[in-house]
């Protein structure tokens, strides 16, 4: 009997796999505890419908990263923050803040996708990196500067 795994099965297989088990062990293990269905041709197509789909999306999330990677390449995003009088911050410029300020730009970025070298502690310009999807990413100026000055 041929069976499409809808978990990971150890011994068997890995999720999305179709394969060859005993009949008894098809209906009364895999089946009936969910990890599986039937590979009927129905399913099958399906199956190949939805993973042209899933790549069909793929293909768009990394065309819209690439452009977005384009448009941002050596932007300047600027954060005003409270200092006291040397320039040092009271605490330090956060991915949040980064990222609500390319919100304010018109990009929507994740905090998570955004690399700092170090703590951005004082005023100043400093270099960052946007990971917008796996193996793309954007340098980004970023420009700290004292609220008191705006």
């Amino acid at each position: 009997m041929k069976v499409l795994l809808l978990q990971d099965v150890k011994a068997q297989g890995k999720k999305d796999e179709i394969i060859e088990v005993n009949d008894g062990f098809g209906r009364n293990f895999l089946i009936k505890k969910g990890l599986a269905v039937e590979a009927t041709p129905k399913v099958i197509n399906e199956y190949r419908q939805r993973k042209q789909k899933e790549e069909a999306d793929r293909q768009k999330e990394i065309a819209a990263a690439k452009a977005m990677a384009q448009e941002l390449e050596g932007k300047v995003v600027t954060v005003t923050v409270k200092c006291g009088e040397n320039g040092k911050l009271f605490g330090a410029v956060t991915s949040k803040e980064i990222s609500d300020a390319l919100a304010g730009m018109g990009y929507n970025v994740d905090k998570k996708k955004i690399v700092t070298k170090e703590a951005i502690k004082l005023i100043g310009r400093y270099e960052i990196e946007l990971k917008l999807y796996q193996g793309i990413s954007a340098k980004v100026a970023l420009s700290v500067t004292d609220e008191r000055l705006q």
